[in-house]
């Protein structure tokens, strides 16, 4: 079976900059940890899976959808650091070297364009693989589609199927968004119904399966925890609404366009050596050899 490996730029991006200490920098001293990290999980998912197909899917600066539904979207995590948009045109310049197609749309986030390109691809006979660093993302496995995280320290991707998600989590892909209109999300400053936490919103999925269900059975919960849902109904449904990621974003995909293809070879490690990538060079050169300034793919 082909696979497409899809990848969550942005996502990538920001867990790469806090979650690598921020000693990588570039021989002018520009900081490149987020780059770092972005770069050693591809050439791992190259080397590794052997693709048939990559695209790369990135935030595009502005207001989304979800900002419309609910102003305070968002609001209260704090504006990153320069030098994370710093390393965002650099991430996008690996990309362009390795030849691989990025997307982003307008009022759209890159998990949404994610969760478009493997609703397109659903009915196809091919093995999609995400790799994010953002649980959001996990709503999207199925069948078919696996989740690829990155770990130590970006030099290995765990392998998140429906199965391992349930084991892990407590709960399937399909009910995160479910999980969030409960328990919200500090991070995206999703409400949640207030007083209700991790554990008490995957208890009550486990057993109703929906917030739709939990709604419709609610005259058999009884004390607190029946008040806190009736406080928060609103806010319940709105959160849920919030987390889902919209799979019908206006995107011109053609994944031929993504059939994984030879890159200069030679560029991409005077690119790594402009940031001050040693490591990355010799892992490059272990996948592609300096014979031929045409890498191929597998």
């Amino acid at each position: 079976m082909e696979t497409l490996i899809l990848i969550d730029g942005s996502g990538l991006i920001y867990r790469g900059f806090y979650a690598i200490p921020p000693f990588f920098k570039s021989p002018n001293g520009m900081l490149t940890n987020a780059v770092f990290g972005f770069t050693s999980i591809l050439l791992t998912l190259l080397a590794g899976q052997k693709p048939t197909y990559m695209a790369v899917a990135f935030d595009k600066k502005g207001p989304t959808f979800r900002h419309k539904e609910y102003k305070e979207y968002k609001a209260t995590r704090v504006k990153a650091p320069q030098e994370l948009y710093d390393q965002i045109p650099l991430v996008k310049q690996v990309v362009d070297t390795f030849g691989i197609p990025g997307f982003e749309a307008d009022g759209y986030e890159a998990d949404d364009i994610l969760a478009t390109i493997a609703r397109l691809l659903s009915k196809k006979n091919l093995q999609i693989l995400v790799a994010t660093g953002d649980f959001d993302v996990f709503q999207i496995a199925g069948p078919h589609v696996a989740i690829l995280y990155p770990a130590k320290g970006f030099k290995e991707a765990v392998v998140f199927d429906v199965k391992g998600i349930i084991e892990k989590y407590g709960i399937a892909p399909e009910q995160i968004p479910d999980y969030k209109g409960l328990a919200g999300d500090s991070s995206d400053n999703i409400p949640g119904v207030h007083g209700i936490g991790d554990k008490g919103a995957t208890d009550l999925l486990k057993k109703y399966s929906t917030l739709e269900n939990i709604y419709e059975h609610l005259p058999e919960i009884t004390g607190a925890l029946k008040k806190k849902l009736e406080d928060g109904k609103n806010d319940a449904f709105m959160s849920k609404k919030l987390a889902t990621l919209d799979a019908d974003v206006p995107l011109n995909f053609d994944l031929n366009a993504c059939r994984v293809k030879n890159f200069d070879v030679d560029a991409a490690q005077r690119m790594f050596g402009d940031l001050g990538f040693k490591s990355l060079q010799k892992r490059l050169d272990e996948l592609y050899g300096t014979k031929t300034n045409q890498g191929v793919l597998f």
